[in-house]
């Protein structure tokens, strides 16, 4: 049987900033329905990807693809067909602060369908504000009164207003402690399979890649060196792979997730 047509698909994409080569020749498939964890250390360019795949970084060269159509040089009302197809939770959330929660879950919703009365919009923000895990009361409160896991969660019920088959999640559990990481992971986890999504994760957070991920892309060498599942990746011989995931962190979450087995 054919495999399916990957949801997104990269081929030599080249990012440059000045005279800093953050890409060069990078190619990368993400499948239908997987959580696609996507790590690197510092300088690699986990979110400068994605800002590249959902058009708000322009390569220098390559190609992107979502949904089997071609996002490069595309103007706003060309990419208008496909953008509504994805949702986009930003890191710490990058809520606006001037409005509510539930004003901020409107966003999207009014740039798409500017048409929608006010009662709609109020009821669709209570449902993905309840998707999130966060109680009714939080859509009216501004992002300053919320704790940084409820802002996070904020940033996913906006994420989540289009009714999307793709999220991308840009550093989710960062910052959170060790009970809110987990019990976030176990939210995307479950709306992912609920809602049938796709998912593009970048994190650093060794215990959400063991957890919820299907597959892990390692962004180094300005390219993606790997990808696979862990124990794949664990039979490569790169340098940067084995640090990170036989690391006493790397050990402590595999330990960890084995014992949840």
């Amino acid at each position: 049987m054919e495999a399916p047509a990957p949801v997104i698909s990269v081929r030599g994409l080249r990012n440059v900033f000045g005279t800093q080569v953050i890409h060069d020749n990078l190619d990368l498939d993400v499948r239908p329905g997987e959580i696609l964890g996507v790590v690197g250390g510092s300088g690699t360019g986990k979110s400068v990807l994605m800002r590249s795949i959902i058009g708000l970084q322009e390569p220098e060269a390559g190609e992107i693809e979502v949904f089997g159509t071609s996002m490069r040089g595309k103007e706003e009302d060309e990419a208008f067909e496909v953008r509504r197809r994805w949702g986009v939770m930003f890191q710490g959330g990058a809520l606006f602060s001037t409005l509510t929660v539930a004003e901020n879950v409107q966003v999207p919703l009014r740039e798409f369908y500017p048409q929608l009365d006010a009662d709609l919009l109020d009821e669709i923000a209570r449902f993905k504000i309840h998707l999130s895990g966060l109680p009714p009361e939080a859509a009216h409160k501004y992002p300053s009164e919320l704790s940084g896991g409820m802002k996070k969660r904020a940033g996913l019920a906006r994420s989540l207003a289009m009714d999307p088959e793709l999220l991308f999640l840009d550093e989710p559990t960062a910052g959170l402690d060790p009970i809110g990481a987990s019990r976030f992971d176990e939210l995307t986890k479950n709306l992912q399979e609920t809602l049938d999504l796709t998912v593009f994760l970048i994190t650093h957070d060794l215990d959400t890649l063991y957890a919820i991920c299907d597959r892990v892309a390692v962004l180094a060498d300005k390219r993606v060196i790997a990808i696979g599942k862990i124990d794949e990746l664990l039979a490569t011989d790169h340098p940067w792979i084995h640090e990170y995931f036989t690391g006493p962190r790397g050990r402590a979450a595999r330990l960890g997730h084995e014992r949840k087995a």
